[in-house]
C-alpha cells in the first residue's frame, strides 16, 4: 500500500496524523500495511510542505519504509518552496 500526504487542505493540515490514521482504519489497514510514502515536495506554502515532509520522514523512518523512492535513514526528503 502506498501512502500519500497532501496536507494543502486546511481542514487536512490541522490534524494530519489523525487523518492518516482514519484513513488507514476506513481501509482495515494499520501503518504497518504502508511499503512506500509519496509527498508533494513542492512548490506549495512553507508550512504545509513543512509538515508533509516532517511526517512523511518521520513515518518513512520508524517503519523503515521509502519516502519518494529514498530510504531516508541516509537522506531525509526536503520540501521545495515557492
Amino acid at each position: 500500500m502506498k501512502l500519500y500526504i497532501d496536507t494543502s487542505d486546511s481542514d487536512k493540515s490541522q490534524k494530519p496524523l489523525e487523518t492518516i490514521d482514519k484513513t488507514l482504519k476506513k481501509q482495515g489497514k494499520t501503518a504497518h500495511d504502508i511499503s512506500e510514502i509519496e509527498i508533494n515536495e513542492g512548490p506549495g506554502s512553507f508550512t504545509g510542505l513543512r509538515i508533509g515532509a516532517a511526517i512523511a520522514n518521520a513515518l518513512g523512518w520508524a517503519l523503515k519504509i521509502p519516502v519518494n523512492g529514498q530510504d531516508v535513514s541516509k537522506k531525509p526528503i526536503t520540501p521545495k518552496y515557492k
